[in-house]
């Protein structure tokens, strides 16, 4: 089986970074190792993938005396890259969510799936691919499922729309804003008959 690293672009213009293995022609796996946005970035997760790839091998030193390069430097330096995390990113959104009182659902999948969506909007399953390039622990899609259910269960909608007008009244002036906003899915009930609901994407 042949292993190797390759970038590819991203829906939203980064450059993904994967190791994908081969068996033959055929693609048999495809870790993903993070999406970069810029050179810096995209050098770093080039890094934490050579690692991955190559982990366990030591480097052989044909010439003792002579000066490392690059390549050797880095690896004698004792560093290694263990992962990144957009800490700043993640801590401002957490600061947001709680701001508006959002926080009264105390349920931190459904948190985390709301704030990975903020940073780009994507599907609920590819939202745990967002999760895991800012460096956020990401549950399982299974585990999202559940607290979309407990949404509608504890009524979720219900709780947000009181912590927003919670929120809104504190604005000076006691002046309350109200923002509109509609998410619409097609839904499917019979073959070649569709209607439009509205509601989470």
């Amino acid at each position: 089986m042949a292993s190797f690293i390759r970038k590819v672009p991203t829906a939203s213009g980064a450059r993904a970074v994967q190791i994908v293995h081969k068996r033959g022609r055929r693609v048999v796996g495809i870790e993903h190792i993070g999406s970069a946005h810029d050179d810096a970035a995209l050098a770093m997760l080039m890094e934490i993938a050579r690692q991955q790839l190559h982990a366990g091998q030591e480097v052989l030193d044909l010439d003792a005396d002579s000066p490392p390069g690059p390549a050797a430097a880095g690896s004698l330096s004792g560093a290694r890259v263990a992962g990144t995390r957009s800490q700043l990113l993640w801590d401002v959104l957490e600061a947001a969510y709680a701001r508006v009182g959002f926080d009264a659902v105390g349920d931190q999948t459904f948190k985390a799936l709301v704030l990975g969506r903020v940073i780009e909007p994507t599907s609920k399953a590819d939202t745990l691919r967002v999760l895991a390039d800012v460096g956020v622990p990401a549950p399982s899609l299974r585990t999202v499922f559940r607290s979309l259910a407990r949404c509608l269960e504890r009524d979720y909608r219900g709780t947000l729309a009181t912590a927003c007008l919670a929120h809104s009244a504190t604005t000076p002036a006691g002046r309350v804003s109200l923002v509109l906003y509609d998410c619409t899915v097609r839904c499917t009930s019979r073959p070649r008959s569709r209607t439009t609901c509205a509601g989470l994407g």
